[in-house]
């Protein structure tokens, strides 16, 4: 494939912000795409965008190193990258044009792995608050679920939808405030502490896992490093008796240790800061083995970091505009994979309605995708899903 021509637009994310959409013509096809961006972003991450995006959509426009380049599989995407510099043009600018360019050769999850069987099961945020939530709500950020037990895509997608409108219903019962706000992401996003939100969906999930037949269990992205002070964790709604507390280190391991006990969790996301390396392994090395310790900020999809992490982690987070590489993302990917990770390929809280991770999650043989459950931006992950699950049914 030889590409003909390379051009750019300004549109918005989610959450109202100007992203990069990326369109690319070869000789052989067409391939359009785009960026997203985070509301928590690890400070080790590459910045979505270095400037502005009118930058990067005018350097895309005069870019003549592009024109005429030959990519034919995923590995020829170094040649794109020894072309635009995401230190100097941002992470966003190189993710849409390589997405962009992987469409206009083909279909992504062909082209990584066509052999692939098996698709990625969502992990749905279904309760939130932190910084994807401007109003008063939980301190931790995510409350999620994952349907274990789904033998099909479409009975995974339909318990997780499920739990939502049950938890929107039950909440309108509860809090007499809640009106139906929704964070970043599209969970529901009650004035609850966090013990409240917990024990609500358990409950849910519990009930759910009865009516579908199979089990769902819960777990949390905490993003502890946006309640990080630099001293202690502080809380506004921590519990029912406590508002207000803060925790030092010591404290912040007691209490994600408590909440992994009495609520059975599957998968806790970031519970420590950033760089509390030490700390995230004191709980792996205790719950390791029923409870996936998961590095998001900590590991910002970058091998060097997730090299430094060693042990302190069984569990990664894979966001391509993390890093801001479709080729490094992959060198990540496969260390995950020879460390014998959970990994999970994740969207962000400014999600377009690219699917292109989608693709990622399946070619890449990744269980777990995190994409959300409700809103246009995160419905089409799961559509795609759907698609290439029946695309690989007509095949067999």
């Amino acid at each position: 494939m030889i590409i003909k021509r390379v051009k750019a637009k300004k549109i918005k994310n989610s959450r109202g912000e100007e992203t990069i959409k990326v369109f690319v013509k070869s000789d052989t096809g067409k391939g359009e795409a785009s960026a997203p961006s985070g509301a928590s972003k690890g400070k080790h991450a590459v910045k979505d965008f270095v400037g502005s995006v009118d930058d990067s959509i005018k350097f895309l426009k005069n870019c003549n190193e592009l024109v005429g380049l030959e990519i034919n599989s995923f590995d020829d995407l170094d040649k794109v990258e020894k072309i635009v510099d995401k230190e100097k043009y941002g992470s966003n600018t190189v993710i849409a044009l390589e997405y962009a360019i992987l469409k206009a050769l083909g279909s992504i999850w062909k082209l990584l792995n066509p052999k692939v069987r098996k698709i990625s099961r969502p992990l749905s945020n279904i309760i939130g608050g932190g910084a994807h939530f401007k109003g008063k709500g939980t301190d931790i950020q995510e409350f999620l679920v994952y349907p274990v037990g789904a033998m099909k895509i479409s009975e995974a997608v339909k318990a997780n939808s499920l739990i939502h409108s049950k938890v929107s219903k039950k909440l309108r019962e509860v809090c007499s405030d809640f009106s139906g706000e929704v964070t970043d992401e599209g969970a529901w996003a009650p004035n609850l502490n966090n013990y409240g939100a917990l024990d609500l969906l358990s409950e849910i999930a519990k009930e759910v896992s009865r009516e579908v037949g199979f089990n769902i269990r819960i777990g949390l992205d905490i993003a502890a490093s946006s309640l990080w002070d630099g001293k202690k964790y502080v809380y506004k709604n921590f519990s029912k008796d406590e508002n207000e507390k803060s925790l030092d280190k010591k404290g912040q391991i007691k209490f994600v240790s408590e909440l992994i006990e009495k609520y059975d969790l599957l998968y806790v996301e970031d519970p420590l800061h950033e760089d509390d390396f030490s700390g995230f392994g004191t709980l792996t090395k205790k719950f390791g083995k029923k409870c996936m310790i998961v590095g998001d900020d900590l590991v910002v999809t970058s091998l060097e970091r997730l090299k430094k992490a060693g042990k302190s982690i069984n569990g990664v987070i894979v966001k391509p505009n993390q890093i801001g590489s479709l080729i490094e993302t992959k060198k990540f990917v496969d260390y995950a994979k020879e460390k014998k990770m959970y990994l999970i390929v994740s969207h962000r809280s400014g999600e377009t309605i690219d699917a292109s991770i989608s693709h990622l999650a399946i070619g890449w043989e990744i269980s777990m995708i995190k994409c959300g459950i409700y809103g246009s931006e995160r419905i089409s992950k799961l559509d795609e899903l759907r698609n290439i699950a029946r695309e690989i049914r007509s095949e067999k």
